[in-house]
C-alpha cells in the first residue's frame, strides 16, 4: 500500500550518487561570513595600479597637491604638486614646485621642477630650475633657468643648490 520514497532512503541513487552525501555537504558546511568582515589576506601578487587622477582643463586649484599615485594636470594649479608620475598637459599651467619620480611636461611650469626622470616635450614652457637624475628635452621646448643633475633630486635638500645673490651693499 504505502511505500517509502526513494528520496529519503539511504543508499545509491539511480545516477550512482548517495543522496546523503549529495545533500550533506551543503547542510554540514558552516555558513561562510561575507568577505567584508574577514581581514584581508596578504598576497605575494601586487595589487592592480589605480588609474591616474586627472584634473580637467576647467579646474583651477589654489593650494598644494600631494599623491603617491599618478596625476594628469590639464587645468591650472597655483601651488606645489608632488606625485609618483606627473603629466602636465599641453594647456595646463602650474605656478609652484613640481616634484615626481617621472615628470612629463607638455604645458607651462613657473617654478622649480624636481624629478628622477624629467621630459620636456616640444610644447613645454618651463620658467625655473630643473633638478633631475635623467632629463630629455625635445626640440621646440622653451626653458629658462638652470639644470642640475643629482642622484637624489627628490630629497628636500635640493633647495640649497641655488646660488646666493651677492649682497649689493658691500661697497668698500
Amino acid at each position: 500500500m504505502f511505500s517509502k520514497s526513494k528520496i529519503n532512503e539511504p543508499g545509491p541513487k539511480a545516477g550512482g550518487q548517495d543522496t546523503k552525501t549529495a545533500a550533506a555537504p551543503a547542510a554540514d558546511k558552516p555558513a561562510i561570513p561575507p568577505k567584508a568582515s574577514t581581514p584581508p589576506v596578504p598576497s605575494s601578487t601586487p595589487k592592480a595600479k589605480p588609474p591616474a587622477s586627472t584634473l580637467s582643463s576647467d579646474i583651477v586649484i589654489k593650494g598644494d597637491i600631494k599623491s603617491t599615485g599618478d596625476i594628469i594636470v590639464e587645468g591650472t594649479v597655483e601651488g606645489d604638486i608632488r606625485a609618483h608620475q606627473l603629466t602636465i598637459g599641453e594647456g595646463a599651467t602650474v605656478r609652484g614646485e613640481v616634484v615626481g619620480d617621472d615628470v612629463v611636461i607638455n604645458g607651462r611650469i613657473v617654478g622649480r621642477l624636481r624629478g628622477l626622470k624629467v621630459r620636456l616635450t616640444a610644447t613645454a614652457r618651463v620658467e625655473g630650475d630643473i633638478i633631475h637624475k635623467t632629463i630629455a628635452i625635445e626640440s621646440g621646448a622653451h626653458f629658462e633657468g638652470s639644470v642640475q643633475r643629482q642622484d637624489d633630486p627628490l630629497s628636500g635638500g635640493a633647495k640649497k643648490i641655488q646660488p646666493a645673490a651677492p649682497a649689493p651693499a658691500e661697497k668698500g
